[in-house]
């Protein structure tokens, strides 16, 4: 199922790197019907019905993508989905989408964990740290722990950078309990 959601998604993000379009605008708006289907289950039971006539679903769309100001890349991905009853698998599609124009793009998710909270110089400082570290354009989450007690810890993917005094305090330990072996 991964693969089938990675092939829908490789198709939008190749749409919107040809076209040069606005991929955060694209997110956003594929992000919204997301959010209109997760609130709308008749809706989402429309386009999944498979006995409901293909051009009944995309005259709903449409209707929607007007009301909404959908622009017409996003409404024809949709329609793309209804027509392969592909809609159950819209958020998986949207969150593939997302990671492969991030990639085209550049960019990381990093969720950033501190002690305590960051003023706007320190997280500038911090994200360019990480940005030279990957380098990639970093978009950042952050999340306080306490229990850390100084420092950060940063994942960008699977990768995790620990710079936590609690991480160091762990480090140390490990080295003392494999020292006295």
């Amino acid at each position: 199922m991964a693969s089938v959601a990675s092939t829908y998604a490789q198709a939008l993000a190749d749409v919107v790197v040809e076209k040069r379009l606005d991929g955060a605008g694209i997110a956003q708006q594929l992000r919204a019907l997301s959010a209109l289907l997760a609130g709308h289950e008749e809706l989402r039971r429309v386009w999944e019905n498979p006995s409901v006539p293909a051009e009944q679903k995309r005259a709903l769309l449409d209707a929607i993508a007007l009301r909404e100001g959908i622009l017409s890349p996003v409404r024809n991905f949709v329609a793309v989905l209804i027509d392969h009853q592909r809609i159950a698998m819209f958020d998986v599609i949207l969150q593939e989408f997302e990671r492969e124009l991030d990639a085209r793009l550049g960019f990381a998710e990093a969720q950033i964990t501190t002690a305590r909270e960051l003023g706007e110089a320190e997280k500038r400082a911090l994200e360019q740290q990480v940005e030279r570290v990957t380098g990639k354009k970093v978009r950042a989450h952050y999340a306080r722990d306490a229990s850390l007690l100084g420092g950060a810890v940063v994942r960008v993917g699977s990768t995790i950078y620990d710079g936590s005094v609690l991480g160091q305090l762990h480090r140390i330990r490990e080295q003392i309990a494999g020292g006295s072996s």
